[in-house]
């Protein structure tokens, strides 16, 4: 089985050459000496010194009502009437991050498509742990279905997200089926290298030593801070492990990952299971690269983007939007 391309694969020796960027895992070893709360505020610290980008001018700030309390969010309006919308959530394991990282991909897919783009900037572990993230998503979501066409011109919407934010977008899809009755109205799903099985598939647990911006130990400090207390049996529970879920009647799907990912596993099971279950389903793997790949500088991350971009297109024009 061929899991891409020959233009990804001419991509493989610049992705192996541009590793040698990724920060050092070890050097977070005296993190693990603290509380939770420590560090995740540490992590938090951390991430922002990495950020240089300037936050995008098109971004509007907005809130809703919450289940408790205001959510923020981060709105990206097109040019005209939308021609549909897009739900994203942010990564960060579900301990650190904010909408502002996404600002230059969330911009594209409202100038380029006329997408009407709303992030959320949901609740954080440990502070608050499962089910705080997941309720503000959804609650985003109803928002969407209530409110999209009169606000944005559109209804129907795909939701996306990365690493946690493509857990929390499978979830989120999930509730809008199960619990919102309205899985009809949504468009598709980017789900990129997410984390889909909170108790660890094999490699989570181990990517053969690459390197990769995640390790084993850093995955389950994460997962208990957003499930702290909870046992296997627990963390089985599809709305905290989707890949356990019943997918049938998903909207088309992309997933995405690269082979040196921790979590490349989730994508690969997940992408199968999808696939089974009759939904629409392209899997994009990407050789020799890591975990958040698309943030360094290269034609893989190019070749990733001019894929979504494809299929973004696709799944509108199928949709008629």
């Amino acid at each position: 089985m061929k899991l891409w391309p020959d233009e990804i694969e001419a991509c493989r020796e610049e992705a192996r050459s541009l590793l040698q960027y990724l920060p050092d895992p070890k050097l977070a070893g005296g993190l693990r000496e603290q509380s939770p709360l420590e560090r995740a505020a540490a992590m938090r610290a951390g991430m922002q010194a990495l950020i240089t980008a300037e936050p995008s001018s098109l971004a509007e700030k907005r809130s809703i009502p919450g289940p408790a309390g205001e959510i923020p969010l981060r709105v990206f309006l097109p040019e005209g009437r939308a021609r549909g919308l897009f739900l994203h959530l942010h990564g960060g394991g579900w301990v650190v991050g904010d909408p502002e990282m996404s600002d230059e991909a969330n911009e594209l897919l409202a100038r380029r498509f006329g997408l009407a783009v709303v992030s959320v900037d949901y609740r954080l572990a440990p502070e608050h742990p499962y089910p705080a993230g997941p309720d503000d998503c959804e609650a985003a979501a109803a928002w969407l279905l209530e409110k999209g066409a009169a606000e944005f011109g559109a209804e129907r919407f795909f939701i996306g997200g990365e690493s946690a934010g493509g857990h929390l977008a499978l979830v989120t899809a999930l509730r809008v089926r199960d619990r919102l009755g309205a899985g009809e109205q949504l468009l598709g799903l980017n789900l990129v290298f997410g984390y889909y099985d909170l108790n660890g598939t094999p490699s989570q647990l181990g990517n053969g030593g690459h390197p990769d911006m995640l390790d084993p130990e850093s995955l389950r400090f994460m997962a208990e801070c957003f499930t702290p207390g909870m046992d296997a049996t627990g963390r089985r529970d599809p709305d905290l492990s989707p890949l356990y879920a019943n997918l049938a009647g998903l909207p088309p799907s992309i997933v995405s990952v690269g082979t040196l990912d921790h979590l490349l596993d989730d994508s690969l099971f997940l992408a199968t299971r999808l696939s089974a279950a009759g939904v629409d389903t392209e899997l994009a793997v990407y050789p020799d690269s890591p975990h958040g790949f698309m943030a360094l500088p290269g034609r893989m991350a190019r070749a990733h983007a001019r894929r979504l971009d494809s299929w973004v297109e696709r799944v509108l024009a199928d949709a008629g939007a």
